[in-house]
């Protein structure tokens, strides 16, 4: 008869629990406010509006620039819709997440500040340092959101991206290289004259072993076809084998021979944008065996590895210069907000492009010229910081 009540008591949160509960509902409360939750969602709602604004109005131009080459090449519409455009548009929007805060933070609180919410908040107390939790609460949602996609998410959808572009965009993808020379092992050196990707096949292929810095081994081979069903199988044809010790030579030749060498075409075969197709462990992976290798054309895998962090984090410093620049009322209304954090914004991303191009061509480490637009605008923002109204 009772049953429905033991049921129901075994199921109720017993006095601790609920005190426990109540208690951490009401640090959460303390912490996040309802006037955070409201500049939380203005925040990420302008981010979001901004994002399918502008991104909306780049697609256009991107079909208007590109049409004649999608004619041209015969790209066809699936592969235009689906391999292209799916892609082009998560992997720019992330790529320009820094200016999407930016403009989100100018509009929403330029708008708060006409609306003289800024003047109520202050008015009851609230300093300015308080009034940037919220924002930086949404920040580092922001800035999660923006590195998980960017390092795991996004790369994968590049691969079709990068290969509709490369075949109908730009007809400039890698199909053979000259002169590679890389060590596929601690003292094994391989070399190839030339390397056809159409038929994965390298011509005049040799291979030297040393030992304490001893040649004791040269294979040559006048072609080294690579299988890709099999991981670094590679099929050499009219081979020759010379075994060196000391003063004694092993000559051995054959027609074919199935070897393993721990070496792949995309190794030295390196096409662009290769490195936006990579997540951040594999283009880790990547760079560390490359450096292994001796191979000095890494730069860009670098530059997008440490540019991926830098992105991130730049979502903090854009939205503390954006709150400290538009918490002011000032006559004109957000017009001057607006210009002010478009020029600021666009600043940022020319000064990144420009610094990522030294680091390519000159000899500034990659690591150091992602980070330069970061610590060069850390310092605006501290300026801006305590020069806002308090």
């Amino acid at each position: 008869m009772f049953d429905w009540y033991k049921k129901w008591n075994e199921k109720k949160p017993s006095f601790k629990q609920g005190g426990e509960q109540l208690g951490k509902k009401l640090k959460l409360d303390k912490f996040i406010r309802r006037i955070d939750w409201y500049i939380i969602k203005k925040f990420l709602g302008t981010y979001f509006f901004s994002i399918a604004l502008i991104i909306s109005i780049a697609v256009v131009f991107d079909i208007n620039e590109n049409i004649d080459k999608f004619i041209n090449n015969k790209a066809p519409v699936e592969a235009i819709i689906f391999d292209y455009y799916m892609n082009f548009i998560p992997y720019f929007s992330n790529l320009f997440s820094p200016l999407f805060v930016f403009i989100a933070v100018i509009f929403f609180t330029s708008k708060l500040a006409e609306n003289s919410e800024i003047i109520a908040m202050m008015s009851n107390g609230m300093s300015f340092r308080r009034l940037l939790r919220p924002y930086m609460i949404s920040a580092a949602l922001i800035a999660v959101m923006t590195y998980g996609l960017g390092a795991y998410v996004i790369p994968k959808g590049n691969v079709k991206r990068v290969n509709f572009e490369n075949t109908y965009k730009r007809k400039k993808k890698a199909e053979f290289v000259r002169n590679v020379q890389v060590e596929v092992d601690s003292g094994v050196i391989a070399y190839i004259e030339r390397y056809e990707n159409y038929n994965k096949t390298a011509y005049r292929f040799s291979l030297d072993k040393f030992v304490d810095r001893k040649l004791v081994s040269h294979l040559t081979a006048r072609t080294a076809t690579y299988d890709s069903t099999q991981v670094h199988k590679w099929t050499l044809k009219n081979y020759m084998i010379r075994e060196l010790d000391g003063l004694h030579e092993t000559i051995t030749k054959g027609e074919r021979l199935d070897s393993i060498i721990p070496m792949e075409p995309q190794d030295f075969l390196i096409s662009k944008g290769q490195q936006q197709t990579m997540t951040s462990a594999e283009l880790d992976e990547y760079i560390a065996k490359q450096k292994r290798r001796g191979f000095a054309n890494i730069k860009e895998f670098q530059i997008e590895y440490h540019q991926r962090i830098a992105m991130s984090f730049a979502a903090f410093i854009l939205t503390i210069i954006g709150a400290s620049l538009s918490t002011r009322k000032v006559k004109g209304g957000m017009g001057l907000h607006l210009g002010v954090g478009l020029a600021l914004s666009f600043s940022y991303i020319l000064f990144q492009t420009v610094s990522a191009t030294f680091a390519v061509n000159g000899s500034t480490p990659p690591v150091i010229a992602v980070w330069i637009p970061n610590l060069l605008y850390s310092f605006i923002a501290v300026y801006l910081y305590r020069k806002a109204p308090r």
